[in-house]
């Protein structure tokens, strides 16, 4: 059977193209770190996820180490609590956990020029963890299509020098 040399080409383009796409999908998941939304955050209420332990009132708390934040945040239409009517702020040089849940539809969180991007899925917690050298103000964006109010869903995010960083006004452990 012969073969033309155009369909040889094609051939083997296609298989590369294959062999690419499954090894971008590899890398991402096995070097880079991304991963789907599972259970691990653990579930809550989805009407009410202050009333369990997994959650506590929406707000920044102090983490288990120096240096290291909790932050809670839920997203309702068509607002980050906190973070749509009072920016989130974290001290620069520090670790934050996101722990994020949805009380209504699934959303989107999304910080804004970090890696920071996760789904918010009523009845579960996502958690997703970055660190923060410098100050610098982020937008936050719900990148998951929630109804009619969903271009309207913003907020924003404030690193602010630990020396402007006012631990009496956020919520400790």
């Amino acid at each position: 059977m012969h073969v033309h040399r155009f369909e040889r080409i094609w051939l083997v383009a296609a298989l590369g193209m294959i062999v690419l796409f499954i090894g971008t999908v590899t890398y991402g998941a096995v070097v880079a770190g991304y991963g789907m939304v599972d259970a691990e955050g653990g579930q809550v209420d989805a009407t009410n996820p202050t009333d369990g332990e997994n959650f506590r009132e929406p707000g920044v708390y102090n983490g288990s180490e120096p240096g290291h934040y909790d932050v809670y945040v839920e997203t309702r239409r068509f607002a980050f609590v906190p973070g749509t009517a009072e920016p989130i702020r974290v001290p620069a040089g520090s670790t934050v956990t996101f722990h994020v849940v949805s009380v209504d539809v699934l959303h989107g969180f999304e910080v804004a020029g970090t890696n920071i991007n996760t789904m918010a899925i009523p009845g579960q917690k996502a958690e997703v963890t970055a660190e923060f050298d410098e100050p610098a103000q982020y937008g936050i964006v719900c990148n998951e299509y929630c109804g009619e109010g969903h271009h309207t869903m913003a907020g924003s995010l404030e690193v602010v020098p630990p020396g402007e960083f006012n631990a009496t006004a956020e919520v400790s452990a």
